[in-house]
This record gives C-alpha cells, sequence and structure tokens, in this order.
C-alpha cells in the first residue's frame, strides 16, 4: 500500500521489449536505497516489483502486457521522469490516503493555469469513473494524493484511450501547490498529456456493497 506521497522523481534509464512485457531501468538517489528483490514500488502511481537494483543508482522492474495495456509507461522513452515512492511500512506515517498503485484508467490533462504561487490543473476523465469522484475527496494522479478542488460533469470532449475514442465523463480541478509542483513530474505535463488515474478505493467497495441493495 502507498499514501501517494511521492518521495523523488527517477529517469528512464533504458527499456526493453519481451515478448511477455516490458523491463524498465529506472535511475533513482534515495529511493534505490535499500531496496530488496521483489519489494514493490510506485512509480508513477502504478505499482511494480523490483526485480534488481543498483544502491543508490537504480532499480529494475518489469511490466506484464496488462500493465502495459493500462497505463501510459510503455510509452517512455530513455530520460523522462516518473514519480517514486516505496510501499508504506507498518510504522509509518500516513501522510496522504489510501493508495493501492493499481491505475484504473489513463485521464488526459486539460488545461493548466498559474495562479499566484500555486497551481491549477484540470484533468479529463474517462468515462465511467467520474461516479467515484466528489469533491473535497481524494484522488490518485500518477501516484500523487491530491483533493478535488472542483467537480464538473458532462465534459464532451474525447480523451485518449487504448481502444478507441471514448467520450469524456467529466472534468477533475486540483489545486498544486509549489512544492508538489517541483518536486514531481506535475511541473512538466502539458494540455493533451497522458496521467494515471486511480480514483478512491473505498469508493469503489461502497459501490460493490450497495449493488445487491439496489437491484
Amino acid at each position: 500500500m502507498f499514501t501517494g506521497i511521492v518521495e523523488e522523481t527517477g529517469e528512464i534509464l533504458d527499456r526493453t521489449r519481451t515478448e511477455d512485457g516490458l523491463r524498465l531501468r529506472i535511475g533513482a538517489d534515495d529511493v534505490a536505497m535499500g531496496l530488496e528483490d521483489g519489494q514493490s514500488i510506485s512509480v508513477s502511481g502504478a505499482c511494480l516489483t523490483v526485480e534488481r537494483s543498483e544502491e543508490g543508482e537504480w532499480f529494475e522492474v518489469f511490466l506484464a502486457s496488462e500493465t502495459v495495456d493500462r497505463t501510459y509507461l510503455g510509452e517512455l522513452e530513455a530520460g523522462e521522469a516518473v514519480n517514486l515512492e516505496r510501499a508504506m511500512p507498518a510504522e509509518g506515517r500516513f501522510d496522504g490516503h489510501v493508495v493501492q498503485g493499481h491505475v484504473d484508467a489513463v485521464a488526459t490533462v486539460s488545461d493548466v493555469e498559474s495562479v499566484g504561487e500555486d497551481w491549477f490543473f484540470e484533468f479529463e476523465l474517462p468515462e465511467g469513473y467520474e461516479r467515484y469522484v466528489v469533491e473535497k475527496g481524494s484522488i490518485t494522479l500518477d501516484g500523487i494524493s491530491l483533493t478535488v478542488a472542483a467537480l464538473e460533469s458532462g465534459a464532451s470532449s474525447t480523451p485518449r484511450t487504448e481502444g478507441g475514442e471514448t467520450a469524456a465523463a467529466g472534468r477533475v480541478t486540483v489545486a498544486i501547490i509549489p512544492t508538489t509542483y517541483e518536486l514531481t513530474t506535475l511541473s512538466a505535463k502539458e494540455p493533451g498529456d497522458p496521467i494515471h488515474l486511480e480514483v478512491d478505493v473505498l469508493a469503489k467497495y461502497v459501490e460493490r456493497l450497495l449493488e445487491g441493495h439496489l437491484e
């Protein structure tokens, strides 16, 4: 489990295609310290398993075909940055919210606006995910725990999808403080860029529990 508090940004050093998926070597400083094979790590919001590592230098993860299809990690090239967070220790401080590292879909950056020292980012949600989002609720974008500042229903534009075009169900706006902007990959995002979406898992559990009572 993760909290959505990014520890540092890493750099894609190498990528190798295999018959079953994709292997990435990611350069990192602090996050690559003390890693063990089999340990879970969040790479821009996707929970992956460390296969091997070099202390304080890099680590390697493997993306199965399902992960490649559901995320944009397979499109990243050497030199591009990713957000990194190690799994939360049992005695750790819970600063964000419950983040599983299970990417639900790929959303799209629709607008970026600087307001004073802060930034406002607007994202288009793929159809079917708007119902899991509430104003002032939690949302995970590229592995970052954020609070929904505003939710606009019924957006008409078309986000990126793997299987073809899908009408966007709504737009989400989040406010980004300078620290988050500077320490994560958000500083490099522009309108049209993809971003990993993980909705609050509590909303999905509530929906599941209510299904039997509403039928």
